[in-house]
C-alpha cells in the first residue's frame, strides 16, 4: 500500500499575525478562540500575510463581539468595483456563553479583553482571544529580565556543546 506524506509544518506555519505587545502589556487570565465573519477579499489577504493586530481590542455590544482595530491591507489584486477598508469593524463567532463571561468579566476594574492571535484552523481563520489584565511598571521590567535571561541561558547552552 502507498502512504502519502504531507510535508511537516513548523508549528507556528498557521499564524497569520500574532499581537506580541499584548503577552508584554497584559497579565493573560483566560483564552477563547472565536471565529471571523470576513469579505471574500480580506481571505486573500490574509493569506498572504497582510494583517496587523497592533492596538486592536474587542468590543461587546448587544450581545456581540466585535473586533475593532484589525488592520487588514487590500491587494492590489482585489476586484475594483469593491471599496476594501482596511480597519473595518469585523463580527467574532462565539457561543452566547462565552460573550457573557467575557462581558461579565471586562465590567471588573482593570480587565479588559484582547486579541492575540489570527491563525488557520483547517481552511477557517480563527482569532485566539484573551481576557487579561494591566501589568504594573515592575512586572514589565521583570518580564524584559527574565527573557533576557534566558536569551544568555540559550547562548551559554549553544556554545558549550
Amino acid at each position: 500500500m502507498a502512504t502519502k506524506k504531507g510535508k511537516s509544518k513548523g508549528p507556528s506555519s498557521n499564524v497569520i499575525a500574532q499581537n506580541k505587545k499584548a503577552r508584554f502589556e497584559y497579565h493573560i487570565e483566560e483564552t477563547f478562540e472565536a471565529g471571523l465573519a470576513l469579505a471574500g477579499w480580506e481571505v486573500k489577504s490574509l493569506r498572504a500575510g497582510k494583517a496587523q493586530l497592533t492596538d486592536t481590542y474587542i468590543l461587546i455590544k448587544n450581545g456581540e463581539a466585535w473586533l475593532l482595530g484589525c488592520h487588514i491591507m487590500p491587494l492590489n489584486t482585489t476586484s475594483t468595483h469593491e471599496i476594501a477598508d482596511p480597519t473595518r469593524t469585523r463580527k467574532l463567532l462565539l457561543h452566547r456563553k462565552e460573550i457573557a463571561k467575557i462581558f461579565s468579566r471586562t465590567q471588573d476594574k482593570g480587565h479588559t479583553c484582547v486579541p492575540l492571535k489570527l491563525y488557520w484552523k483547517n481552511n477557517l481563520v480563527k482569532c485566539e482571544l484573551a481576557l487579561v489584565v494591566g501589568k504594573k511598571l515592575h512586572d514589565k521590567r521583570a518580564t524584559e529580565k527574565e527573557r533576557d535571561w534566558n536569551r544568555q541561558k540559550a547562548r551559554i547552552m549553544r556554545d558549550n556543546k
